[in-house]
């Protein structure tokens, strides 16, 4: 089961015999001022700037955001997606809840892009479905519908499946739907980590497709997120996790996911490891 992701120039694979890939989360103005700040006035250059930083950092796919309060948010996602493209060559991930921010997106996109994302909202279905169906892309699937965000596996599988059933309806192949099972904070539900982790198992039995997760909201709220986080990432890809969504220039969790594919035989001649630890730390050399 092999999600292909390209740019003009790059093609990615996410799969279960493949190295883990991150989706960079960085370009998101929510809770960051100054991206906010400068997407408001129509400024590129600190989103250029995360771009090139996660990428060097070992981001394999962009996730791209413009979602600020007030603005024309089409507009800015054409620009951001042009300004991003200009400064790296990985594949992009387009993130909007407006389906015809996605639509606008997929329009201009060169490529194969990720979107981000669907869920078992009957309006969010019809929304967004036909526009992944229409530009051939892959698309995110959250396990949560009209009732929210459930609590327990079951419900969570019960979704993932009418998700899958709902995307080969429009025509979308198994391998382009990358199901996210929710990370909620353990703060605030100390059975929350077990409930994504083994939603994560089951779903990788079940129908053996890629998934991905924002590993940092199960640390919400709590001291050492870093730790917390690593440690959930590393749990989370032996259940079954292809491709986090997650911030790839903080070492801990680069760290973590390098050593996940190590342990697992993904890493031939441990070379992953070796290029990144030296790239860190370059004065050990």
């Amino acid at each position: 089961m092999q999600t292909i992701i390209r740019s003009t120039s790059r093609e990615v694979i996410i799969g279960h015999d493949q190295p883990v890939v991150m989706i960079g989360e960085r370009i998101n103005p929510t809770g960051r001022k100054k991206l906010a700040a400068a997407l408001e006035k129509g400024d590129m250059s600190l989103l250029q700037e995360e771009a090139r930083k996660q990428v060097a950092a070992g981001a394999q796919v962009l996730d791209v955001n413009v979602g600020v309060s007030g603005a024309d948010e089409k507009a800015l996602m054409l620009e951001a997606l042009q300004a991003v493209s200009e400064v790296v060559d990985v594949p992009l991930c387009i993130d909007s809840a407006k389906p015809e921010v996605l639509a606008a997106g997929l329009a201009f996109y060169k490529g194969k892009a990720l979107v981000n994302s669907v869920n078992g909202e009957e309006a969010k279905l019809k929304e967004v479905l036909p526009l992944v169906a229409q530009y051939k892309a892959a698309v995110v699937a959250l396990t949560m519908d009209d009732n929210g965000i459930p609590n327990d596996v079951a419900t969570r599988l019960a979704i993932a499946d009418k998700l899958m059933e709902e995307a080969a309806r429009y025509g979308i192949p198994a391998e382009d739907v990358i199901i996210d099972p929710l990370a909620m904070s353990v703060a605030a539900d100390d059975q929350a980590g077990l409930a994504a982790l083994t939603a994560i198992s089951e779903i990788h039995k079940r129908l053996g497709v890629n998934q991905t997760i924002g590993a940092s909201n199960v640390s919400f709220g709590l001291p050492d997120r870093k730790a917390i986080n690593s440690t959930f990432l590393a749990m989370a890809v032996m259940a079954g996790l292809t491709c986090p969504i997650t911030d790839p220039t903080v070492w801990d969790t680069h760290r973590v996911l390098l050593l996940s594919d190590l342990l697992l035989g993904k890493d031939e001649f441990a070379m992953n490891y070796i290029t990144a630890y030296r790239e860190q730390f370059p004065e050990e050399d």
